[in-house]
């Protein structure tokens, strides 16, 4: 129990991610078959060390096993178990739960961590719950996955069917890598001046999810004099994961382009601020993914060396890698 596989040997380049381990093509399922994500394997794991985990293998349950459903006294009730599907009598719900608490208590290096939908121990969302007398009865979280969550309520988590929405995907890589990169800052010890710099990179990737946490962090950071830095950079964590976890809309996306292109006003000629301003306009009414300006824009920010590089350093204008092209779709 509490066994835990990684897919390689632990590189500083690479984010540890959890995973559930049939994702990783391991034949650990109730009938000894996989699921594995081709996009977590071959297209993650360039950037991720992956600490896969099935905590159903973990609690003792053989390979192949009775599968296993969450069931409720009745319709009425919050509480489901994890009981057999043939023997209702095989109840593995407190061995799940207090493995969830276990990992969640070991594996805090961790900056995400991507759940098997539908599996009654680590599904995320819609998992089917069932009445005592079989009959389908709404969905819930699945056991494993609930707790584990809530133990870690600002650890960026997703499904890995979700992953094939691109709006879904970008929003979970950017808490990653937004996660990964609080982690190493935090490492070297907070201090006033380095929280205001750290926020001064995020400022508008704050904007592009969530105005009322833009507003609410600026107040936390107008008076650091007050109160504890530590307790300070706490807060500020916790409403910077929950800002993200706001996805950001078309709309907001086009407040914060022409936030930026701000910086370039006295800069571009009228041709250029033509340009920039109609390629924006085309996203904000859905005929150009938003790649389209963004690059156009960083083309702007970067040509002019003497424009003030508060601008040019902004975590909005690359949240995570290029390469994963995760705004082409957007």
């Amino acid at each position: 129990m509490g066994q835990s596989l990684p897919l390689r040997p632990a590189s500083p380049a690479r984010i540890p991610v959890g995973i559930s381990a049939c994702l990783m093509g391991q034949p650990v399922r109730f009938n000894g078959s996989h699921k594995r994500s081709r996009f977590c394997t071959d297209t993650l794991s360039e950037y991720f060390d992956y600490v896969s985990l099935c905590p159903e293998v973990a609690i003792g349950m053989s390979i192949p096993r009775e599968p296993i459903r969450l069931v409720s006294d009745n319709s009425a009730s919050t509480e489901v178990r994890a009981v057999g599907v043939d023997d209702p009598s095989q109840d593995v719900t407190d061995a799940l739960i207090d493995y969830a608490h276990e990992q969640a208590s070991k594996q805090t290096q961790l900056c995400g961590y991507i759940f098997m939908q539908k599996s009654p121990s680590c599904g995320l969302f819609n998992v089917k719950r069932y009445l005592k007398n079989g009959h389908p009865e709404g969905t819930t979280m699945g056991v494993y996955a609930k707790a584990f969550s809530e133990a870690n309520p600002l650890l960026p988590v997703e499904e890995a069917g979700r992953l094939n929405d691109a709006a879904l995907r970008e929003n979970f890589l950017t808490r990653v890598f937004t996660y990964h990169d609080w982690q190493q800052f935090r490492a070297q010890g907070i201090t006033a001046r380095g929280l205001i710099d750290y926020h001064s990179r995020y400022k508008y990737l704050v904007m592009a999810h969530s105005l009322v946490h833009y507003k609410s962090i600026g107040r936390i950071l107008a008076n650091l004099r007050e109160r504890d830095i530590n307790d300070v950079a706490d807060e500020y964590f916790r409403q910077l994961m929950t800002a993200l976890a706001k996805p950001a809309s078309r709309k907001m996306h086009t407040n914060t382009l022409m936030h930026l292109q701000g910086y370039l006003k006295n800069f571009l000629s009228s041709g250029d601020k033509a340009e920039l301003s109609r390629l924006i306009d085309e996203y904000r009414r859905g005929i150009v993914p938003l790649i389209v300006p963004l690059t156009l824009l960083k083309h702007h920010l970067n040509h002019h060396e003497e424009i003030d590089s508060y601008a040019r350093q902004q975590v909005y204008l690359d949240p995570h890698p290029y390469e994963l092209g995760l705004r082409n779709a957007l």
